[in-house]
């Protein structure tokens, strides 16, 4: 019976991975969504990281139990450095509650190894879906330093 929840959760995480993949691939395949948040159809790149973050955040709180800073609402104008920095410290956290349940676990605090290796998964997911924001700006700043005026 334990045998088939872990399944299903691994089945979840699976589908959530996906989920974050395509929305990466949404914000990598087109470039103008970063310049131009308003085309119809497209994520705009703050929604795009906040809907992946969000997702692998998973309800995870902040050290003090209060919910994850950083986050603006959705009324109040952001600007790209603010966004990025938030979706930073978001990724941050999340590298945080890995290596919190990792030592829960190696102190025989807590005994779901489950837990514990989805925290690692979400911490991972997140790790790499910044790195390759990274590297898509690194691209994009590339290409228009190289261009002619």
């Amino acid at each position: 019976m334990g045998d088939i929840s872990i399944n299903v959760n691994m089945l979840a995480a699976r589908g959530a991975i996906l989920e974050r993949n395509a929305v990466l691939r949404n914000v990598a395949s087109v470039p103008s969504s970063i310049a131009n948040p308003t085309v119809v159809g497209r994520p705009s790149f703050e929604s795009a990281m906040n809907a992946v973050l969000q997702r692998g955040a998973g309800g995870l709180s902040g050290p003090n139990g209060a919910a994850p800073t950083g986050q603006a609402s959705p009324s109040q104008p952001t600007s790209f450095a603010s966004t990025l920095k938030a979706q930073l410290q978001k990724v941050n956290q999340l590298d945080e509650a890995d290596s919190s349940a990792a030592e829960a676990y190696e102190r025989g605090e807590t005994t779901d190894i489950a837990k514990v290796m989805l925290a690692g998964q979400r911490s991972s997911i997140a790790f790499e879906a910044t790195l390759q924001v990274r590297n898509k700006l690194l691209s994009a700043y590339k290409d228009v330093m190289s261009m002619q005026i």
